[in-house]
């Protein structure tokens, strides 16, 4: 596991474990006062919106990573002329890793946020 986090660039790589981490937190901190119904219910669904929002910001983040891995790669393939086909797949399979770090971090987000939204659903209709 270290091992990836390594290979995807230690700088996104860490940038996509804090936004996860205040992910978590604010869906701690939401979530609570939902589970023990002691807030307003439309105040908080918009507050867990946040949840949402930041796993949307790991996945452009981990897109933008990518991206910026490609660029550099194709400017040193570009800089060594005749590279071998194996070495740019290989290549390309390291940079997807930010990618793919980043679409979990928002399907964690998209399963918390429709946890939550189902419960302050529930507790609107008692």
């Amino acid at each position: 596991m270290f091992e990836l986090f390594y290979m995807g660039g230690p700088l996104f790589m860490g940038i996509l474990t804090l936004i996860f981490m205040a992910m978590i937190v604010v869906a701690v901190v939401n979530g609570i006062p939902i589970l023990r119904a002691e807030v307003d219910l439309d105040n908080s669904a918009r507050k867990i919106g946040y949840v949402k929002s930041l796993g949307l910001f790991a996945a452009i983040i981990g897109i933008l990573g990518q991206l910026i891995g490609l660029f550099m790669a194709f400017n040193a393939i570009e800089s060594a002329g005749d590279v071998s086909p194996s070495l740019v797949a290989g290549g390309f399979k390291v940079s997807m890793i930010t990618t793919l770090y980043g679409l979990f971090i928002y399907a964690i987000s998209l399963f918390i946020w429709f946890g939550l939204s189902f419960m302050i659903n529930r507790g609107k209709t008692r």
